[in-house]
């Protein structure tokens, strides 16, 4: 009698704790760019007809400059995603055609891709899908006819906020693969 009485406990503990476990993003990361299926690579969005010509009144080494001049006049444009999604929408895509139109034109520079979350999630898993959002604004960039060897990416996950914010509106300007050109030696 004493046996099933124990029996009886362990089983209510183990399914009554299964059925209560939270409903939290899983910790699992995605999978690594090298791991991850093959996607399809749309198209490129717009003819780059609108891509200024290099500016010769900007101080290439300048660097800090020519970033700033070059997100304030819409040259190099990040990309921004979707809550707990890596692939490009229409909009993304469209960012990134005009970074690599501008990228084309100006050969002496290249560009680290960095990949950004909202705060959601484990700082592992945004890690991860940083990267994730890197990896395929990079890919992207690639087919647009940007050469590898100009392109570098890196994830912050979390760690570097564009908005402050507990709401949709900051997080959505989080959400993003943030470009930074760099002079190419």
């Amino acid at each position: 009698m004493k046996f099933r009485m124990v029996v009886v406990v362990l089983v209510i503990a183990v399914f009554g704790a299964a059925g209560c476990r939270s409903r939290v993003k899983p910790a699992t990361a995605p999978m690594p760019p090298e791991a991850a299926p093959a996607q399809e690579v749309p198209a490129p969005v717009g003819d780059f007809a609108g891509v200024p010509e290099p500016d010769e009144s900007i101080d290439m080494s300048d660097i800090d400059e020519l970033n700033r001049r070059a997100q304030e006049e819409g040259w190099v444009r990040d990309a921004f995603f979707e809550y707990d999604q890596f692939a490009l929408s229409a909009n993304a895509r469209e960012a990134l055609s005009v970074s690599a139109g501008w990228l084309r034109k100006n050969p002496g520079v290249g560009l680290t891709v960095e990949g950004h979350c909202d705060e959601r999630g484990t700082s592992q898993y945004n890690l991860a899908l940083g990267e994730r959002r890197a990896w395929s604004a990079r890919q992207y960039l690639e087919s647009l006819g940007i050469d590898s060897s100009r392109l570098r990416t890196m994830s912050f996950g979390e760690e570097r906020p564009f908005a402050e914010g507990l709401n949709e509106a900051a997080w959505a300007k989080n959400r993003r693969a943030h470009l930074v050109l760099y002079k190419i030696d």
